[in-house]
């Protein structure tokens, strides 16, 4: 059994007008356990509304969405988000007092959580950080946070939405690696969001290309079968992001043409 199924889900939203608009139709997907999945495609094409719609934070209009054969009816802790920005960290708490948030919330005592948010600070590599604020780290260090602060609460899905994307690029290209390292150490779910093609093949298993939208939906799903590490040097790289490219391509000028029309 997949660990994820989405069939036939579809989500439409109202406008303060009163006017229905589809964001996501018809979207069909199963991914198993310990993938991880990125999801490409043009803006506006869904990406955010189906990682939402995996987080529980809002339910589909039509179709039928299951976590290990169970319908996902609202968030869980089985479920971590990371989200693009840091402004979800809390800035009156310390980086290991933002790790240990959830744990403290399940009533889990002092002592046990404190270890256990330590030992998820050590994974990301923030030992001797801890007891800083988000206002003294850098903007990786602050999803370095995130990071282990989801992690914390031993979820069986990671659901990042751009969490890299405000990263300068050698930045951005440090936090692959190290969600490259710990995803390969954890063997967690990940669903990614993504609109960079190259972060896509460095990070994942498969990856998946939507439709442009409104009402977009999986276009085309492509496994990544690289092994080792994973640069442009390697034809196989450039092969599959020539494909990948083909595809967004043709979605972006899609959407381009519905503005013009």
């Amino acid at each position: 059994m997949s660990l994820i199924t989405l069939s036939g889900i579809g989500k439409s939203f109202r406008s303060r007008e009163g006017r229905s608009w589809v964001a996501v139709a018809d979207f069909n997907l199963t991914i198993d356990n310990g993938e991880f999945y990125c999801l490409l495609g043009p803006s506006g094409c869904g990406k955010s509304t189906v990682l939402s719609l995996l987080a529980g934070f809002t339910q589909p209009t039509t179709g039928r969405l299951e976590l290990a054969g169970k319908p996902i009816t609202g968030a869980s802790r089985d479920r971590g988000v990371v989200f693009q920005g840091d402004d979800s960290l809390y800035p009156w708490l310390t980086a290991l007092e933002n790790v240990e948030f959830g744990l403290r919330l399940r009533g889990i005592p002092q002592k046990e959580r404190r270890e256990r948010a330590m030992e998820y600070l050590e994974l990301v590599g923030l030992r001797g950080q801890e007891d800083k604020h988000p206002t003294e780290l850098s903007g990786g260090m602050k999803q370095r946070v995130q990071i282990a602060r989801a992690l914390a609460n031993e979820p069986k899905i990671l659901l990042m939405d751009e969490p890299f994307g405000a990263l300068d690029a050698q930045t951005r290209g440090g936090m692959q690696a190290e969600l490259r390292r710990i995803w390969d150490k954890m063997k967690v779910t990940v669903v990614f969001i993504t609109h960079d093609i190259d972060e896509a093949i460095v990070l994942a298993t498969r990856v998946g290309v939507m439709t442009a939208g409104p009402g977009g939906t999986l276009k085309k799903t492509f496994p990544v079968e690289i092994p080792g590490d994973r640069t442009r040097a390697d034809p196989r790289y450039v092969a599959l992001y020539d494909q990948i490219h083909t595809q967004v391509r043709e979605e972006v000028l899609r959407a381009a043409t519905r503005r013009a029309a």
